[in-house]
């Protein structure tokens, strides 16, 4: 029987590694007990002769509702009273989605209106030009 490396597999900065397993291996990463966030996978390789290589992976994790707020961006400078539409959302589980609340409504860009606003100038300017000729 050959030897084969083995791989710890680590989350965060725990101590204890969460997987010890001989390569190759595969192996599913159940996110669901980690907390939102930023979170790190640290892999650590130990070949037969006693070597070891390290690979950190970070990774975020966002299994909670999702938030999503319109009104103001991220590092904004404000000043003033500033409206704010702030909508959060889960995925349902995974055998049914949830339509209720899973769209975030927006307002109304202003290249829309101003589209708007040269059509209906556009469709007057015609209109009114075609009745004087009449």
């Amino acid at each position: 029987m050959e030897a084969k490396s083995k791989v710890l597999i680590f989350i965060d900065d725990e101590q204890e590694p969460i997987a010890e397993l001989n390569t190759p291996v595969k192996l599913q990463l159940d996110t669901r007990k980690l907390i939102d966030g930023k979170h790190t996978l640290k892999i650590v390789s130990k070949d037969p002769v006693g070597k070891e290589g390290i690979r950190i992976i970070p990774f975020e994790v966002r299994n909670g509702p999702a938030i999503a707020v319109e009104g103001i961006k991220e590092n904004a400078v404000l000043d003033g009273i500033v409206p704010l539409m702030v909508n959060a959302y889960g995925k349902g589980d995974q055998k049914s989605f949830l339509i209720a609340g899973s769209e975030t409504p927006q307002s109304i860009p202003v290249w829309v209106w101003i589209t708007v606003i040269v059509f209906v100038a556009w469709a007057l300017y015609y209109l009114v030009r075609y009745m004087d000729i009449a």
